[in-house]
C-alpha cells in the first residue's frame, strides 16, 4: 500500500502520512510473529503408540497457536522401530541433537517415561528452559 505525503488538496501533508505508515506497518507486524522460538516436544512414545503420536500431534499444534515452532521427534522417525532397542537408543541420541537447536523444552503428560526423562536431564544439563504441561495442555510446576 503507498500512503501518499500529499492530502486531497494536493499540500505536502507529512502527520497524516506518517501515522498511517505507522499504522500499516503494525498491521503487518502484528499478522505474522517477528520470531517463533523452536520448541521441543517431549511427551511419551512407548506402549500406546498411536494414541502418544495422536497427543504430540495435538501438543505441536498448541505450541504452535501459542507463536512457536513445535519439533516432535515422534512424527520424524517413523522408520524406527520402539521395540527394537537399538533403534530406540537411535532415535534418542538423534532425538536430543535436536532438542540442542531448540530455544524451550515442553514436556506434556502427568508421568514421564525414561526416554523423557533422559532428554529433561540432558536439557537440564543443557540449561534450556523446561515447561511442563499437563494432559489438558495447562501449564504446571516440575513433576
Amino acid at each position: 500500500m503507498n500512503i501518499n505525503k500529499f492530502n486531497a488538496e494536493g499540500y505536502y501533508d507529512p502527520t497524516p502520512h506518517e501515522a498511517l505508515t505507522n499504522i500499516v506497518k503494525k498491521e503487518k507486524a502484528a499478522s505474522k510473529p517477528a520470531f517463533r522460538p523452536l520448541v521441543y516436544i517431549c511427551a511419551p512414545f512407548h506402549g500406546a503408540v498411536k494414541e502418544n503420536v495422536l497427543k504430540a500431534t495435538q501438543f505441536a499444534e498448541f505450541a504452535f497457536d501459542r507463536g512457536c515452532i513445535p519439533l516432535t521427534p515422534h512424527l520424524l522417525f517413523p522408520f524406527m522401530d520402539d521395540s527394537n532397542e537399538k533403534e530406540r537408543d537411535l532415535a534418542i541420541f538423534m532425538d536430543i541433537i535436536l532438542m540442542g537447536k531448540c530455544q524451550e523444552v515442553w514436556v506434556l503428560g502427568d508421568v514421564i517415561s525414561k526416554g523423557m526423562s533422559i532428554e529433561i536431564e540432558k536439557a537440564k544439563k543443557r540449561r534450556q528452559p523446561v515447561r511442563y504441561f499437563n494432559k489438558d495442555f495447562e501449564e504446571v510446576e516440575a513433576l
